[in-house]
């Protein structure tokens, strides 16, 4: 069973290596566009506050320049619901979506190997 998850993990290694967005964004920021995009999947779209509170990632500074490094690749975007213009909420981009989706190709390819 070991091996499945190893020989995803040499292939997900390839797929961020190949994928420019993701290619330097390290491993917490990694982590924290997965926190983002599972609460946005779940309904809970976070706000910037609440994923610089995420204490179990880093400090609310790290966090913060995790969040910069994200927008900044195109990997989540920052959009604000109805009237209110002072809380921002954290999305996933088309581009995450493709990430994600090549992922998803890794883990069928490590099953069926």
């Amino acid at each position: 069973m070991s091996q499945l998850y190893l020989r995803f993990l040499r292939i997900a290694q390839v797929v961020e290596t190949q994928n420019t967005a993701v290619r330097n964004i390290d491993s917490n920021g990694l982590l924290l566009l997965n926190e983002i995009a599972l609460q946005h999947l779940a309904g809970k779209t976070l706000s910037v506050m609440q994923a610089m509170a995420l204490k179990k990632l880093a400090s609310p500074a790290t966090l913060h320049r995790k969040i910069d490094a994200l927008r900044e690749a195109g990997l989540i975007e920052q959009i604000f619901v109805g009237k209110n213009r002072r809380t921002k909420y954290l999305v996933p981009t088309k581009d995450t979506h493709a990430y994600f989706a090549k992922l998803s190709k890794a883990i069928m390819s490590a099953v069926n190997s």
